[in-house]
């Protein structure tokens, strides 16, 4: 029974408050009311549409690498939104940028510097030197004599066993050999008869 008196007293108070304070009571119910008008005429202005699902791109924190975390601040700087999901979306990827140039040269370059601590790359210099000499040697013009000893036994094999006189035996010795064409004669067999090889290996 004290709780329904004691209620009563206070919605007396209120009552008795509110009509004595008439600006205030206005007030109070004007504003609601004007909130609410607001939204509702935003709500039929822009009336709502349908919104596809949302994928942002991920951004790698600074322990997945340096390039990962850089692409992933300045390439995602807008924060485009995607229908399907990204690359980066899918486990152990790190990011979205896998297959660009930057990354493929950053890799090539850590795999270039990381040689750098195998002795064998010190070999390359002599490699380079040796290759560049043979191709001034090749540019040059080689002879069949340059690839025969000083004591050949070539000629001999020419004159007895295949009857050649000894200016041909000159001739054949003195030819020049296209090494480009040696080093191609390999397909010269494979595709093409031999009856029909019309490129010469050694020259005049």
């Amino acid at each position: 029974m004290a709780f329904w008196t004691q209620l009563g007293l206070l919605l007396w108070k209120n009552f008795t408050y509110r009509r004595r304070q008439t600006v205030q009571l206005l007030i109070e119910i004007t504003w609601p009311l004007f909130i609410f008008f607001i939204l509702m005429s935003v709500r039929l202005s822009y009336p709502p549409y349908e919104q596809h699902e949302c994928h942002f791109p991920n951004k790698a924190m600074p322990s997945a690498g340096t390039l990962p975390w850089v692409q992933g601040i300045i390439c995602n700087a807008n924060n485009p939104c995607f229908r399907s999901p990204t690359p980066g979306e899918t486990p152990r990827i790190v990011g979205n940028f896998n297959e660009s140039i930057a990354y493929r040269l950053f890799n090539d370059a850590e795999r270039l510097l990381s040689f750098s601590k195998d002795s064998s790359i010190k070999d390359v210099p002599q490699v380079l030197t040796k290759v560049l000499k043979f191709g001034e040697f090749a540019s040059a013009g080689v002879k069949v004599q340059d690839f025969l000893v000083v004591n050949e036994t070539f000629s001999e094999f020419l004159h007895h066993k295949a009857s050649l006189s000894q200016p041909d035996i000159d001739e054949i010795l003195n030819a020049e050999v296209n090494l480009h064409q040696v080093r191609n004669i390999h397909l010269y067999v494979l595709y093409v008869p031999i009856s029909h090889a019309t490129h010469p290996i050694m020259g005049n």
